[in-house]
């Protein structure tokens, strides 16, 4: 996962085919838009708004056996 702020995250998760992983990466980057929305209905003087410009993205990376 990398973040709009820069910071990335590896997530240890292994999947046997491209498209299990897309899924799960797609998902992962609507719980962080979810989570962050629930954080600025909560405090949005400490969290932006996601139409703010606060994202996520993520890569699948393939590993060897």
């Amino acid at each position: 996962m990398t973040y709009s702020d820069g910071d990335r995250e590896e997530l240890d998760e292994v999947f046997e085919t491209e498209s299990e992983a897309e899924e799960f990466g797609l998902e992962q980057v609507s719980n962080f838009g979810a989570g962050g929305e629930v954080l600025h209905l909560s405090n949005p003087g400490d969290y932006p708004a996601s139409s703010e410009g606060v994202e996520a993205d993520y890569e699948v990376l393939e590993v060897e056996d």
